[in-house]
């Protein structure tokens, strides 16, 4: 699919429109995640998180970090001396600000307005690049993919978590209803912005998950990659290496 799936049918740039979603979306963002996903997108990130313990990466950077989640669980894991957070959507970030607060993490979490695709951080600066549920938001994804890879030190490791079309019936037609129908409502019910949650199943149906994904890491110069699928394929682990 070569069409570019936008949350609103407005002018504006893609990245434009996502940046206004999750500041539309950024104060019922945590709540809706872990109702809508049965609290699983909570396993879902610690297994993420633990295809790095064996690194053991020092200093992370935690892209499209929106309110945080799920760097801080990597703080839990891996106590790494740093993570910096990246987001398009300062209403995200405000709330992942909070939370810093809250949990007196100012010295080992920092977070800033930036744009995933042109990260101002030089190269080879980071031991490790984490994404969960960002990636298929980028406008340009494989810019996006090889920015990641310039911060990165040699051999540093990119985690990738990511929605992908599980493939097995009936779990395939329960996923695909459940995405296409209950999502949106509960979406609209609770967030006040139907559009960004079916903006959700259409642009995990516009990803290139799978063999694709790995193909366009490799693409921009990862080595190693590899796809490991969660819960019958709904969800998808993605790592490369630099």
């Amino acid at each position: 699919m070569n069409k570019t799936i936008t949350p609103y049918q407005n002018q504006a740039t893609k990245k434009e429109q996502v940046a206004d979603m999750f500041n539309n979306i950024s104060k019922t963002y945590d709540f809706l995640n872990h109702f809508l996903s049965v609290g699983i997108d909570i396993i879902w990130r610690k297994i993420a998180i633990n295809e790095l313990k064996k690194d053991q990466p020092q200093l992370i950077l935690d892209v499209a970090t929106g309110t945080g989640d799920f760097a801080f669980e990597a703080i839990k894991i891996l106590n790494p001396k740093k993570i910096i957070g990246v987001d398009i959507s300062q209403g995200m970030l405000n709330i992942a600000q909070k939370k810093i607060g809250k949990r007196s993490m100012a010295d080992k979490f920092e977070v800033r307005l930036g744009d995933s695709e042109k990260l101002l951080f030089d190269t080879d600066t980071f031991d490790a690049v984490t994404v969960a549920y960002g990636v298929r938001n980028f406008e340009n994804l494989e810019a996006g993919l090889a920015d990641m890879f310039r911060v990165l030190k040699p051999n540093g490791k990119a985690v990738i978590l990511e929605f992908s079309k599980p493939r097995i019936f009936p779990v395939k037609h329960l996923y695909n209803f459940y995405f296409n129908y209950i999502t949106p409502f509960i979406g609209k019910v609770f967030s006040k912005d139907a559009r960004a949650y079916s903006y959700l199943p259409e642009s995990v149906a516009a990803f290139p998950d799978g063999e694709r994904f790995t193909g366009l890491m490799q693409k921009v110069g990862f080595k190693n990659t590899k796809q490991r699928p969660l819960a019958f394929g709904i969800c998808s682990v993605y790592t490369g290496v630099k």
